[in-house]
């Protein structure tokens, strides 16, 4: 029996859809749609398990602030209407901390900017 190398699913690449770029999944935050009566709710997907079309975005508020400005998230999840993206904006706004000290790509990222 000949054994072959299966292909590497770890390298799977997905754009942001705030800042365009090409970045490994495992980089990538992905989000949900979920629809109720009033219209669709963005929800975070960290694990990438939940249901439906998702789409991704660095888990970063710069590129959250470029999508919302941009329009982006109807686009990719292919919705009509207005998405309320109020958790996705607390899960990226949630502060990542693992030993009590802030992350630094997250306090980098908002060096120099306006408040």
């Amino acid at each position: 029996m000949v054994r072959r190398a299966l292909p590497e699913r770890t390298c799977v690449e997905r754009t942001c859809v705030g800042c365009r770029r090409r970045a490994p999944a495992s980089e990538l935050l992905r989000m949900v749609a979920v629809g109720d009566g009033a219209g669709y709710r963005l929800r975070p997907d960290p694990a990438r398990r939940l249901p439906g079309r998702g789409a991704n975005m660095h888990p970063d508020p710069a590129c959250f602030a470029l999508a919302v400005r941009r329009r982006a998230f109807g686009r990719a999840l292919r919705l009509t209407g207005v998405v309320d993206h109020g958790a996705l904006a607390e899960h990226v706004d949630a502060p990542t901390t693992t030993s009590g000290h802030p992350d630094r790509a997250r306090v980098a990222s908002k060096v120099g900017r306006p408040t």
